[in-house]
């Protein structure tokens, strides 16, 4: 009988090896051996096995200025965007809350005021690329230990209603004594508006009664942080 020609092996695509050094050079330097679009092009493996990504990755980066710009874009503007599925978003948006939820795990129950800074880079990585305005109180206890976090409204792009009857009811069921107040600027100015300054001072007039102090009132945007406590306006 004639001999059976071998089959052909099959050739891998060409991004398989990518894939497979670009692996090897996270678990071997950790994240400060990749780029941020190496570091996308990681998580979207997951999401998206049969294609090379790293056009994707760098298209992304470039629509959306950097790594936290594209994992904390709207859900709806990834999905607009040619080339991600739901799939490969929800891997994305996974990832920013997984993130979050990390940093919010370090400073409950401890005393937030001894860890300032982590308090204001948690601010600013859940509020900073909103599009719409949130306005976040961190209710604390006698300990100055954050008790609670929770988004109290959101509003329009350039403005949020505070209502400081609710907000004292709120920290009244808390048992809260002091409050930081948070709010973010879509516009990327983190300077306080007028309304600002007289919004807190009414939430500071409201608390008055009741011992509650606000110890800050933080204003974040993508383009920094400002704090009333530090510019003297409490």
């Amino acid at each position: 009988m004639p001999e059976t020609a071998p089959k052909a092996t099959a050739a891998k695509p060409h991004y398989h090896g990518h894939r497979d050094r670009l692996r090897a050079r996270f678990l071997t330097g950790g994240a400060d051996a990749l780029a941020d679009y190496e570091m996308l092009e990681l998580l979207l493996f997951m999401a998206i096995p049969r294609r090379d990504v790293k056009p994707l990755a760098k298209t992304l980066l470039a629509q959306f200025g950097n790594l936290a710009g594209v994992l904390n874009a709207p859900q709806a503007a990834l999905l607009k965007h040619d080339g991600l599925s739901e799939t490969a978003v929800t891997a994305l948006k996974s990832v920013q809350a997984a993130a979050h939820r990390m940093m919010k795990q370090e400073l409950l129950n401890r005393p937030v005021l001894n860890s300032w800074t982590r308090l204001l880079d948690y601010c600013a990585a859940t509020m900073a690329h909103e599009t719409r305005e949130s306005f976040r109180i961190l209710f604390l206890n006698k300990k100055n230990e954050l008790i609670a976090d929770e988004i109290q409204q959101t509003g329009t792009v350039d403005h949020t209603p505070a209502y400081p009857r609710e907000i004292m009811k709120r920290a009244l069921e808390l048992g809260a004594t002091a409050m930081i107040l948070c709010h973010n600027h879509p516009s990327g100015d983190p300077r306080p508006s007028q309304a600002d300054i007289d919004m807190t001072r009414t939430i500071c007039d409201a608390g008055a009664p009741f011992g509650i102090v606000i110890h800050d009132h933080i204003i974040v945007s993508r383009n920094g942080t400002s704090s009333f406590k530090t510019m003297g306006l409490l």
